[in-house]
């Protein structure tokens, strides 16, 4: 056997032996899903011997090195396990925006210090973290925001406001974009820090959606202070950081279309039945769930190519632009078509985790990340190279 076969052999062996049953069942709602930091609250047994038994693999973040909670798993070896999860139908045992945005950040650009101090914690699931970009005055145009950073000589103080923060009302760190240069362009001056929520000057209030819930906040910053050494990158340089972490964000917000939670079809059948042929009995519904379920693998083949680019050292660029668009747009044909399969029962309110609640929430997929115009713009000019107006 080649040493990847035996890699294989041993990672199928290993989740066999490990996973418990309760973690290769879908995920139920967002109580269902394991989070991690100090506020967390596990919802059974099962979900916390999951995240301790893939933590101490370092296979919340196979990828990473082995110093910053990782296994060190090479690209190819990190695949295989992705392909072994999936076969059993296993959970993620961690999501985090400390996985999918911060960490890849402080890896290209923390220094060793921040590695060490954060990633160990991120992948270990001991500390959630939420994302400070947006401001009232800033969302579309990021590069206009106003929250002051202002240096008093042992540490800075911050002071302003951000808004779509997700989850900050259960976070416990936050990493911040601040202006800490008024006088240069606005694209510069612009810097990233990372800020402790546990302490005074921070507040937070939630917003409530359409939906009825509240995923994002508004966050305050009153004389936040904020360590030296939780500058990461050079003073002003954050705009390039800025942007190298969205790009793991759309591709994060695009995963959302591969519906990978449960397949279409499967919901559809439990909602509405199926006829004396084994068929979905309305015919246009039985099209509309075909076509959506055979987008969602398109599109999961295209994730899994531009994945494999970025990891041969090509990078994602402006291939996150495509996929946040179209996984967002997938992501809420998913719920149309969840709320056509329910009929009149898809009018149900009350009920924690009903199809209402979660189609009114996907309406936010095409501005949250970047609103689905900025893609499109972007997608025109960096990948088909249209000319600008």
């Amino acid at each position: 056997m080649s040493d990847l076969e035996t890699f294989r052999a041993e990672t199928r062996a290993w989740l066999e032996a490990n996973c418990p049953e309760e973690m290769r069942q879908p995920v139920k709602g967002e109580a269902d899903i394991c989070w991690g930091g100090k506020q967390f609250k596990f919802q059974s047994e099962a979900q916390k011997v999951w995240l301790d038994r893939m933590a101490e693999k370092g296979w919340t973040v196979p990828e990473w090195p082995v110093d910053c909670g990782g296994a060190g798993l090479s690209k190819a070896e990190a695949k295989v396990l992705r392909e072994e999860m999936k076969a059993i139908k296993a959970r993620s045992p961690l999501n985090s925006f400390g996985i999918w945005m911060l960490g890849p950040a402080l890896l290209k650009y923390g220094n060793d210090a921040q590695k060490h101090e954060h990633l160990p914690k991120i992948a270990r699931g001991e500390i959630r973290w939420a994302q400070g970009y947006s401001e009232p005055n800033a969302g579309s145009d990021l590069a206009a925001l106003m929250t002051k950073c202002e240096d008093q000589g042992d540490h800075y103080l911050v002071n302003g406001q951000k808004i779509w923060t997700s989850y900050a009302d259960e976070a416990d760190w936050i990493f911040v974009l601040v202006r800490t240069d008024f006088s240069a362009p606005k694209h510069e001056g612009i810097s990233f820090v990372l800020i402790d929520m546990d302490q005074p000057g921070v507040t937070t209030k939630p917003i409530k959606l359409i939906s009825g819930k509240s995923p994002f906040c508004e966050t305050f910053f009153d004389d936040a202070r904020c360590e030296k050494h939780n500058l990461v990158g050079e003073k002003n340089k954050g705009w390039t950081i800025a942007k190298y972490l969205l790009t793991h964000e759309r591709e994060m917000i695009g995963g959302t279309g591969t519906g990978a939670l449960r397949p279409m079809g499967d919901i559809a059948v439990q909602q509405i039945g199926l006829n004396d042929r084994g068929e979905l009995a309305d015919p246009v519904l039985r099209t509309d769930v075909a076509r959506a379920e055979i987008d969602g693998l398109a599109f999961m083949a295209t994730m899994e190519r531009v994945t494999d680019e970025a990891k041969s050292g090509q990078g994602v660029g402006a291939n996150s632009s495509m996929l946040k668009y179209y996984g967002t747009e997938l992501n809420k044909r998913r719920f149309e078509l969840m709320m056509d399969s329910a009929g009149s029962d898809g009018l149900e309110w009350d009920a924690e985790g009903d199809v209402a609640r979660h189609w009114l929430r996907t309406k936010a997929n095409s501005i949250e990340g970047g609103t689905s115009e900025v893609q499109l713009n972007i997608i025109s000019k960096r990948i088909l190279e249209l000319p600008t107006a």
